[in-house]
This record gives C-alpha cells, sequence and structure tokens, in this order.
C-alpha cells in the first residue's frame, strides 16, 4: 500500500538506535488509546482525502469522543464548526490526530506540546531535506511527554475501548476478540484487519517509526486489558530493548502467548568482524536469541501467523501431563491416503509429533472403519463413502478421546461440494460439541477452500487452517505453548568482578596471543590439552617432550586470526626432530612465537562464541565446528544468562547433537561438560560483554571424557 503511512523509512536498527519510550508515563499511553477528545488537524470535507477518511473512521468509534476539527480553509466542516488552529481548542486534549504534510508536522506537534496536549498520531513519514525532522519531533513530544504513534504509521484501532484512530478506511465493525497487534508494517496491518479469518482483536497498533512509543509500551498496555489472550507482532526493527525484554517476560509470566515475524535484518546486525561466530550466527542470530529467551513463537510468514493466530484465537490449549512427554502430539484424519503421505512427510520436517495413539483407541478405530482400512495415526477414513459424517465424526472424536492426542485435525480439500453435501463440516461440528481438546480444519490447497463451508466452521468457534505447511506449524506452535510457559527464568550467576577487571584491562591493551586466549578460558573453567608458549626451536622440542607424544605446533601470533589458513597449524608431530623442522618452517613464515600442545582425544567439533549485538549486546553462538563452521547452517544462538536448562534447549536445536550422542556405534560425547562450556561461555559474556566484540572457540573439541577448547580468538572492541 503505498501512502505516507507506510512506514519503510526507519530509525533504528543499522541506522541507530531509536530513544524510544524513555521516560513515557503510562497515563500518556493510555490517554492516546483511550482518547475521550481529539483533534483531527487537516479535517477536510474532500471525499478522497486523507483527512476525511480519518474523519469517517473517527466517527465510526463506538466510545463517541469530543472531536475538534482543525483547518484554517473551513469555518465549517458537515455542518460542525472548524477552527483555524490547535491554538483556538481552549483545554489541552488527549489525542491530536495529524492528517498533514511532512512540512507542516514540526509546527503542528510543537503547538501540541505547548498546550499540554497528551498525545499525538503522525500519519506522514516525517521526511526533510537533512534528515532530522523526525528526531525534532520525538525530542518535542518526549520532552512534553507525550505518547506519538508513528510516523508513518496508519494509526491504531481500541476495540475493546471503542476508538478507531485510523488513516485508512478498514472494516466496520471489526471483531473484537483477544488478540493484541503491534506491527512495524501499515500493508501487515490492513491485510490482517481484513483478512477472511476468525481473528478478533483488542488493540490493533500500525506502530511505524516509533519515534516516541515502542512496541513495548503497547504490549504493556495490551497486557493490562485482561481480554488480551495473545499477542502479534510485525517487526522490521528493534527499539528500546531493555523495554521489549521485560514486555515478553510480562506476556511470558501472564501466559500470554507472543507470536512474532520479523523482516529484512537482525536488530542489530551481524557482528562484523574477524571471528568465525559472526558468520556462524548470521544477520538473523539476535532476532532468534531474543524469542528463544523469552518463548516467543516465531512464524516465518504473513500466512503462518494467521493459521497460528487463528488456532490460538479459539481459546482451547492442550493439555500437559508434567515432564513425561513420550507418546504425545497431533492425530489427523483424511480422505486420502495420498494426502495422509503429504502430511506425514510435511509434519516430519518441520518437527510435529504425531501421537501414539493407544491400542484400545485402535481397536474402536477398527470397528468403525470400513473393511481395509488400518486404523493409526494419521488416519485414512475414505472407504465406500457411506454415512461420511458419522464415520468422519466417530473417527475424530475417537483421536480426540485418547489421552496421548493433544489437539486433532480433519485434514481436507473443504472444497465446494457441487452435490450440496455437507458432510464434512456437519462432522467437525459434532466432534467440537463432544469434546474440549483443541480440534481443527486443515486445507491442503487454499485456493480451493469452500468459503462459505469455513465460514460456518469459523463462526462455531472452529478454526480453518489454510495451508498444509503453515497450519501444520500452527498445531506444532499450538502444542509447544505447555513448554514455553513452563520455562522458568534463567537465573543470573555469581560473577567474579576481579576477574571481569583483570581481563577487561588486558583486552584494552591489544589483541590475545593464541596462549593467552587459552588462558583467558581456563579462567571461566573452559579446559585446553595441556599447552605451552614458546619462542625458539629448542624451546618447542623441550615444550613437546614435557607434554608427551604426539603434539601440535601452532604460531602464537596475536595479529593472525585464524591460523589454519596461513598453514600455521601443524598436526601429529611425534619426535624431535619433527617438531624441530616444524617450528623452523613456522617461525620463518609466521614469527617465532608458536605454541605447542598436546594432541586432544578423538570427538565431535563444535564451534562456540560470542557476537556482540549493537542494540542486545552479547549473544552465545554454538553450532558444527571445524573447518564445517561456515559451511554448515548448524547452529543456534542464545541470550546470557544461560543456566542448564537453556544450555541443553540450545543443544537440542542442533543437528549436529545427534553425532554427540553417539552415531552408529561411536561413543556419546559428556553433554554435561558441553553444557557447562556453554554457560562458561555465557558468564565471560556477562562479564566481559562490554569490552569483546566476539569470541571464537573453534574447535571444541567433544567426547566421552569432556569438552576441550584448541583454540580461541578473543576481538576486542575498538
Amino acid at each position: 500500500m503505498s501512502s505516507p503511512t507506510e512506514g519503510h523509512h526507519l530509525i533504528g536498527g543499522r541506522d541507530g538506535a531509536a530513544p524510544g519510550d524513555r521516560g513515557l508515563t503510562r497515563p500518556a499511553i493510555q490517554a492516546m488509546l483511550e482518547a475521550r477528545s481529539i483533534a483531527v488537524v487537516g479535517a477536510s470535507p474532500r471525499e478522497d482525502s486523507f483527512g476525511n477518511r480519518v474523519l469517517t473512521e473517527l466517527y465510526r468509534s463506538a466510545s463517541a469522543p469530543e472531536i475538534h476539527l482543525v483547518n484554517p480553509k473551513y469555518g465549517h466542516l458537515a455542518g460542525l464548526p472548524c477552527l483555524p488552529s490547535l491554538d483556538s481548542i481552549p483545554d489541552p486534549v488527549d489525542l491530536v490526530l495529524c492528517c498533514v504534510g511532512d512540512a507542516a508536522l514540526e509546527e503542528q506537534i510543537g503547538l501540541a506540546a505547548t498546550r499540554g496536549d497528551r498525545s499525538a498520531v503522525v500519519y506522514g513519514s516525517a521526511v526533510d531535506t537533512d534528515g532530522s525532522l523526525r528526531e525534532r519531533l520525538a525530542t518535542t513530544a518526549r520532552e512534553a511527554g507525550m505518547a506519538v504513534c508513528g510516523g508513518g504509521c496508519m494509526g491504531f484501532v481500541n476495540q475493546v475501548k471503542g476508538l478507531r484512530a485510523i488513516g485508512y478506511l478498514e472494516p466496520y465493525p471489526l471483531p473484537v476478540g483477544p488478540i493484541a497487534l503491534v506491527t512495524h508494517s501499515g500493508s501487515a496491518f490492513s491485510a490482517l484487519l481484513r483478512a477472511d479469518r476468525r481473528l478478533g482483536w483488542t488493540v490493533a497498533v500500525s506502530s511505524g517509526q516509533e519515534l516516541v512509543t515502542t512496541t513495548a509500551s503497547y504490549m504493556d498496555y495490551a497486557l493490562e486489558l485482561e481480554e488480551t489472550r495473545v499477542v502479534a507482532l510485525l517487526l522490521e526493527t528493534l527499539r528500546s530493548p531493555t523495554s521489549l525484554r521485560a514486555s515478553l517476560a510480562r506476556a511470558a509470566s501472564a501466559g500470554v502467548p507472543v507470536v512474532a515475524l520479523t523482516v529484512g535484518s537482525s536488530p542489530g546486525g551481524r557482528a562484523m568482524v574477524a571471528a568465525h561466530s559472526g558468520a556462524l550466527a548470521g544477520d538473523d542470530a539476535a532476532w532468534e536469541a531474543l524469542f528463544d529467551a523469552h518463548g516467543v513463537i516465531r512464524v516465518k510468514d504473513l500466512n503462518e501467523m494467521a493459521d497460528t493466530l487463528e488456532l490460538f484465537c479459539a481459546g482451547r490449549r492442550v493439555a500437559t501431563r508434567g515432564a513425561d512427554k513420550a507418546g504425545l502430539g497431533i492425530a489427523t484424519v483424511h480422505d486420502s491416503g495420498a494426502e495422509r503421505a503429504l502430511v506425514a512427510d510435511v509434519a516430519e520436517a518441520v518437527g510435529v509429533r504425531f501421537a501414539a495413539i493407544a491400542d484400545t483407541t485402535r481397536d474402536h478405530l477398527t470397528g468403525i472403519l470400513d473393511p481395509g482400512l488400518e486404523p493409526g495415526n494419521p488416519l485414512d477414513v475414505w472407504g465406500t463413502g457411506a454415512a461420511t459424517r458419522e464415520l468422519f465424526a466417530a473417527s475424530l472424536l475417537a483421536m480426540a478421546q485418547d489421552d496421548a492426542v493433544q489437539a486433532v485435525a480433519l485434514c481436507i480439500d473443504l472444497v465446494p461440494e457441487l452435490d450440496g453435501d455437507t458432510a464434512y463440516p456437519e462432522a467437525l461440528l459434532d466432534t467440537w460439541s463432544a469434546t474440549e481438546k483443541p480440534v481443527c480444519l486443515l486445507t491442503n490447497l487454499p485456493s480451493a477452500l469452500d468459503r462459505s463451508a469455513a465460514r460456518r466452521l469459523r463462526d462455531a468457534g472452529i478454526p480453518v487452517l489454510e495451508g498444509t505447511r503453515t497450519g501444520l506449524l500452527a498445531l506444532r506452535h499450538l502444542v509447544d505453548l505447555p513448554d514455553l510457559f513452563a520455562r522458568p527464568a534463567a537465573v543470573n550467576p555469581t560473577l567474579d568482578p576481579a576477574r571481569q577487571q583483570r581481563w577487561a584491562e588486558r583486552l584494552r591493551n591489544g589483541p590475545l596471543s593464541g596462549a593467552e586466549g587459552l588462558a583467558l578460558l581456563a579462567d571461566y573453567g573452559i579446559a585446553a590439552p595441556a599447552y605451552a608458549p614458546v619462542t625458539s626451536r629448542d624451546a618447542a622440542v623441550a615444550a613437546a617432550e614435557s607434554i608427551g607424544w604426539p603434539v601440535v605446533l601452532k604460531t602464537n601470533d596475536p595479529d593472525i586470526a585464524h591460523k589454519s589458513d596461513v598453514g600455521g597449524v601443524v598436526l601429529d608431530l611425534g619426535t624431535a626432530d619433527e617438531i624441530a623442522r616444524a617450528y623452523e618452517d613456522l617461525a620463518g613464515r609466521l614469527g617465532p612465537g608458536a605454541l605447542v600442545m598436546a594432541m586432544a582425544d578423538a570427538g565431535t567439533e563444535l564451534a562456540l562464541g560470542v557476537i556482540r549485538d549493537p542494540l542486545l549486546g552479547p549473544v552465545v553462538v554454538i553450532g558444527a565446528g571445524g573447518v564445517l563452521v561456515e559451511i554448515l547452517a548448524d547452529r543456534a544462538v542464545g541470550l546470557p544468562p544461560l543456566d542448564s536448562a537453556a544450555a541443553r534447549r540450545l543443544l537440542g536445536r542442533l543437528t549436529v547433537q545427534r553425532v554427540l550422542d553417539g552415531y552408529r556405534g561411536a561413543p556419546a560425547a559428556d553433554l554435561d561438560a558441553v553444557v557447562g562450556a556453554l554457560k562458561s561461555v555465557s558468564n565471560l559474556a556477562l562479564e566481559l560483554g562490554e569490552v569483546i566484540e566476539a569470541l571464537d572457540i573453534n574447535p571444541l573439541r567433544c567426547g566421552p571424557s569432556g569438552a576441550v577448547a584448541l583454540d580461541a580468538l578473543v576481538v576486542a572492541r575498538g
């Protein structure tokens, strides 16, 4: 939607962090979102004008606020007085709607601030020739304690309080429901409000550039509404990260799921440093770490968001059975063997578990199904086509009554039936009324969906999920909810101020050598094979004899970040002559400083490190290590502090964990040692995050006897 209301012109992110709503009072935000007196600056009688659309929507507000029309071009508008200026309104108003061009914004926000008006919506993009208009507007509003929605936004609707302060015509009336939406995109704002889905809103905010009022404040307001049961976020960049983290934690503690879609790059971008950790983490690391830390459900596109929101909107949640999750999962019922196989394939790809149904359920299904059909999950019910409603309803209910089944989906193509048959919707309605478990319809081809049949189901409260992959992902998100809410908040560890000061001072005095990097890790509890720094051939031979053969020889030059790239690592040296020759070659090419290290036991190699996001601070990264670190897309990231549970959660997201667990008869690695290394790196990040740009432990060799660091690179902040 091309308009001055689309939030493409961003502040924050790569262009610098937005000041956000520091010091903004809760009453100012409430005054905006529940405004009882409103000034419309730029009100217009022209039907095609922005000011007229705003008025049309405002007059639809059920709360019937007091409205003041402001435009010097008119004395009256639709029979009502139209004032020449904000100054003509005798008393301050709760909300000023700025339906004016960018050139007039500074004057109007200045007037509002001087008058004591409590909030404003800036629909325009707030662009001027030198690029400073946004900051001037933000400064003026913050100093006056004004809340501001925008710039570059569509405005907001407050369905609970009956207020529509939006700049485009949206469906009227909008359904009231449990979802609080905050989106940086005006187009997505309209798309979600206009979607033919069973979605209902408490508040929906197109926040745009968030010059003053940020996502966190809208979330906090929404979470105070008892009607809010789900929060939906569409974010282009991160503003006021500390406030947002607090809001996400508040939602988690209240049992309110947060569904988030991010677009573009991560909040602060990747660490552009020499360490492998930056490449391993990628541009998306900060978002992933933030959402993992707070149990946020992350979706990849608007279709997945809509399916997830509709499923959550129905209000039914999966039952929990404590720590024992064995055999739990979803159940699906089909009218096609091929589409049953399709759903099974996609479910495996996206990590959806099918319930292991009980023998009693199988026996019951055997008595229901036509001859030749096998009872199982997923279940193909189609046989002779007789008694379709009764057959499908009985099969769905049998699945719902199984203790291992957490949610049931009728997976069919709900196409328009040319003979008028309504058996499928009737069967689903029968099941919905007979169980309290989550029940939904999942269609494989949204373009073939019978909209009238879907509307009938939705009117009864039954979610209709529109797409095999996105529908299954929505079901996975629903099943994951209890685990997300059961996570205890990570406890800050006891840190060591003396250690912190010692290493911070050292890092400010230049790069660390390889030996110093390993000493740093040892100080945080991460072991390395025996090693010794040397500066001569004779010292290298003596060190190798003391450590024990075979050994590794590495350059110890602090200015060489990647030793193997320059031939700076020689493996498996077994005699004095071999290490003497290797040292002379290394010293001749790379300088006299070298490191003699014992050969480590065999094991799985991981990469473990830290990158520093400009907005969120240090982020811990773990993934497949060795030479594959930048080739395999196998990594997980987390925000410190990491306790044992959080560390194990990160490990569980790695494909390489299958190797750590012992693959094809190989001995399993000591996972407790790997978890300990993750926690140690987390502690290092907490203590030294302000002085390091990145830490790279590659590889961390993990075997049955523990986890040892074979190399360490530390990049100090410039």
